[in-house]
């Protein structure tokens, strides 16, 4: 007899489908229906879709509110991973400075070829460079010079989150991972505002 498998798609074991995870990070990293969209090779309505879906399956009224959502997939090394909410906040070295450029192309080069800075990897519109342990980090912005971003790093994302928090630190959004290396080392980010409403970072680095 032939066993007839379920209409539909297979069930998954966490609270968002792959597809919602990696759309509801993009929301959490401040990037537009449209952004999202372009980045990831999908369509305006397939982002829409899964963003209704993903405010729906946790009970969230709206887009900013999952900007502020602070869960983590079941995939990812930091699930189940207890943060030491005790331990004294050491903010770590500049890990990454950001700046924002015309041509991608062309600042690859630039500071490829100029500068004689080591390139650790290009994706789209976002090229990355060694800076002797600091990464400089470049983004296409239509020739668009804005303020530089410091990001700190730090060993606990979700303890410095909580920390910096409770000492009066407004979070733009929770802490959320932004790329998995091959190696399978997480790269997280949670992104806050300075006194005078500047932006800054703190990052941590997740490894198997």
């Amino acid at each position: 007899m032939i066993s007839r498998r379920p209409r539909g798609r297979p069930p998954h074991d966490d609270v968002l489908t792959p597809a919602e995870w990696r759309v509801a990070e993009a929301v959490r990293h401040g990037m537009t229906n449209a952004m999202i969209a372009e980045r990831q090779g999908v369509s305006l309505e397939a982002v829409k879709f899964h963003v209704a879906n993903a405010l729906l399956k946790l009970g969230l009224s709206r887009r900013a509110d999952l900007k502020r959502w602070d869960g983590v997939r079941r995939d990812s090394l930091l699930y189940g991973r207890p943060s030491d909410m005790t331990a004294n906040l050491a903010l770590g070295p500049i890990g990454q400075i950001a700046r924002s450029v015309g041509d991608i192309a062309a600042a690859e080069a630039w500071y490829r070829d100029v500068l004689g800075l080591p390139h650790l990897y290009t994706f789209g519109d976002l090229a990355f460079f060694d800076c002797g342990g600091v990464r400089l980090y470049l983004q296409a912005g239509h020739g668009v010079e804005r303020e530089s971003t410091l990001y700190f790093r730090v060993e606990d994302i979700r303890a410095a989150h909580t920390t910096l928090t409770d000492r009066g630190a407004e979070f733009i959004d929770a802490p959320h991972m932004i790329h998995r290396h091959a190696d399978g080392t997480e790269e997280w980010m949670a992104f806050f505002k300075d006194n005078e409403g500047r932006t800054l970072a703190i990052m941590s680095q997740v490894k198997p």
